[in-house]
């Protein structure tokens, strides 16, 4: 998954960040947020939060979300680049519900301008996997939280990704996307180490707990809308990963080639597992 990169010592940039900045990127991300709203907010409570901090807010396709969901809640989003902020902020801008609740700061995640004891939440969705030092973010968002402000982290585990029929390209490409990033970026397996990085942090009353998307012959259409959202996943890092020479063009025509049959197949399955973890400070 992807949103972006809020921190600075990461110095993500268009050479380095795995799915870009383009307006095309932006629209994904926005589908995205909308395709799994249900699956990350069905076990997912910030009511009694007023002050929320969403770190890695990128075109705010989450606050649009929680904003709608939540109409006490204002937030304060930072990011560290400035295409991801404009479009969050031209996005905020047209929605009626959230007017005068939200702020949009360029800013450091692990080094926060705010003053401690800020917020009463705080709140990252598939940012951490991209931060290389997401134990930084972390003990920085319980800084500024409030004495009982709680912290909610969705993130992936990329090992658990299954596809059936068997597709060698598809997998490659999904070796070398995990390669990518944890040579380059940050860590596509951090969802299962959320609860240490939360408890060296000094987080307490911390929950952690995975959700699946599995999906097979008992839900055929459902199964081949997330065979397409994947689809449409995986190909948003194309263009780095071959700008890079991490793959090459020969198993990203094969991986789609893959993919196509799979969506077709009676008997295809789709799986994958993520983390939410819960906390207070």
């Amino acid at each position: 998954m992807s949103k972006t990169d809020p921190t600075s010592t990461n110095k993500m940039n268009d050479e380095s960040y795995l799915h870009g900045y383009t307006s095309v990127e932006q629209e994904r991300l926005r589908h995205q947020a909308r395709f799994t709203e249900q699956s990350i907010y069905r076990n997912l409570d910030l009511t009694g939060i007023d002050r929320l901090l969403e770190v890695g807010v990128g075109v705010g396709a989450q606050s649009e979300i929680i904003l709608r969901r939540y109409p006490e809640i204002k937030i304060v989003g930072i990011d560290q680049n400035d295409a991801q902020l404009a479009s969050a902020q031209q996005s905020l801008d047209s929605i009626p519900w959230a007017k005068g609740r939200y702020e949009l700061s360029k800013m450091d995640a692990t080094s926060m301008d705010f003053e401690s004891h800020t917020f009463d939440g705080a709140f990252i969705c598939w940012v951490l996997e991209h931060v290389p030092t997401p134990e930084r973010v972390l003990s920085e968002v319980r800084r500024v939280l409030k004495k009982g402000g709680r912290i909610f982290i969705t993130e992936v585990m990329n090992h658990s990704f299954f596809l059936e029929p068997y597709s060698p390209n598809v997998w490659k490409y999904w070796m070398a996307l995990n390669d990518f990033q944890h040579e380059q970026t940050g860590d596509p397996f951090i969802g299962a180490k959320l609860g240490n990085l939360l408890l060296a942090q000094g987080f307490t009353d911390i929950d952690t707990r995975v959700h699946t998307w599995h999906f097979d012959n008992r839900n055929p259409d459902k199964r081949k809308l997330y065979i397409e959202f994947w689809t449409t996943l995986l190909l948003s890092a194309k263009d780095h990963l071959l700008k890079t020479g991490t793959i090459d063009e020969e198993t990203v025509q094969q991986a789609q080639k893959e993919l196509r049959q799979v969506a077709k197949d009676p008997n295809a399955v789709f799986y994958f597992s993520f983390m939410q973890a819960q906390a207070v400070r």
